[in-house]
């Protein structure tokens, strides 16, 4: 048993350390979603430009009004020292990815959760009542 908590330990470690990962790949694939989206890439290549891009700040999206369009700019000082430009269709196709790829992380965080509750006995928990009560019964309304 206590090779199992420390098997389990070491793989929990792991999971921990994947999902935290490299701020500057996390950053990356951001900027990734960003481009596939529709945002423009636009360096801040000139002087003027860049004492511009100080003024902003890192890694968060800006919102600006121009008339009847909305525009968001995402400034990128760690990666490209550029700002991703676009309107609101790219940010509601980035919003969308977004999404998409926190649904598909959560699939698969369910799957491993699934994997594990394999060895998983209620005989502890359920000592005089029925396999899982009282958690389970407002499920199978037994």
């Amino acid at each position: 048993m206590a090779r199992f908590g420390s098997i389990a330990s070491a793989l929990g470690l792991c999971l921990v350390t994947a999902a935290c990962g490299n701020p500057s790949q996390q950053i990356m694939n951001k900027e990734d979603m960003l481009a596939a989206s529709g945002f423009k890439f636009v360096p801040a290549n000139t002087p003027e430009r860049q004492a511009a891009f100080t003024k902003l700040p890192p890694h968060k999206f800006m919102r600006q009004v121009q008339g009847d369009k909305v525009v968001y700019v995402y400034a990128d000082p760690t990666i490209c020292v550029c700002l991703y430009v676009g309107g609101q269709k790219a940010y509601g196709a980035y919003r969308a990815r977004v999404f998409d790829k926190q649904l598909a992380d959560e699939q698969a965080t369910t799957a491993n959760a699934v994997y594990y509750m394999d060895g998983w006995s209620w005989n502890a928990w359920s000592v005089g009542y029925p396999v899982g009560w009282p958690y389970v019964d407002s499920i199978y309304n037994y």
